[in-house]
């Protein structure tokens, strides 16, 4: 009887992680694909790293496009959602591909290697594990408030020991915040029933999620492990 009770749920949990991870891959690709078409084009280098407000501009719309999946979603379609999802990966890649102008090409894939092999063990321990991870969470999240407040400081300091703390505990912040965030994801889709469109909606705010953390923890390996360019 047990089994028969469970077997229903098992299977749209499954079904709605397939639909996370799908749509985080897909969001990886996309970030990739742009970064490596800004750098391959020295007219869009210019433009966008040669403009401060040009780039100061994007990042600003990149988090009104975060703002509205994570706070209007339940409002929007899921062809705006997707939309929206799929917009913010590329505007994300080319933000972002000025680490590829910065950093080789070596220690930036030496630096992505690291990063999924270690986002993939903490994802499967947060979503294998029977233990409660609320207080690591609330722990990572004062972390998290910690880095920024820090990062802001550092603009006006330009201390190199700053930045070599600021990384090495925002590595941690991000492997606690992938386990949290996994046992967070499988929690929360128990509550939300077998509406389709409501599950294909909140795979996209999942794959959100988790995408942020990838990223996040990636840019603080690559500061740690990156050989930068001459």
């Amino acid at each position: 009887m047990a089994k028969s009770i469970s077997s229903p749920v098992v299977s749209v949990e499954r079904s709605f992680f397939n639909r996370v991870y799908a749509w985080m891959t897909l969001a990886l690709v996309l970030t990739a694909a742009a970064a490596i078409y800004v750098v391959s084009s020295p007219s869009l280098t210019t433009l966008i790293f040669g403009n401060p407000m040009l780039l100061f501009g994007l990042v600003i719309i990149e988090l009104i496009m975060v703002g509205s999946l994570a706070g209007a979603i339940g409002r929007m379609s899921l062809s705006t959602a997707s939309a929206v999802f799929v917009g913010y990966s590329i505007l994300n890649g080319i933000t972002l591909s000025g680490l590829l102008l910065v950093y080789t090409g070596s220690s930036v894939g030496l630096a992505f290697l690291v990063t999924a092999m270690t986002f993939g063990a903490m994802t499967i321990y947060g979503f294998q594990s029977k233990a409660d991870l609320t207080e690591l969470g609330k722990l990572a999240f004062m972390g998290l408030i910690g880095i920024i407040i820090a990062s802001v400081v550092n603009l006006f300091l330009r201390s190199p020991a700053i930045d070599w703390i600021v990384s090495y505990i925002g590595v941690g912040v991000f492997i606690g915040l992938t386990a949290y965030d996994t046992q967070k994801l499988k929690l929360m889709v128990q509550d939300l029933g077998n509406d389709e469109t409501t599950l294909q909606k909140y795979a996209l705010i999942g794959a959100l999620t988790l995408y942020l953390d990838f990223i996040n923890l990636f840019i603080m390996i690559l500061r740690i492990l990156g050989n930068r360019r001459d």
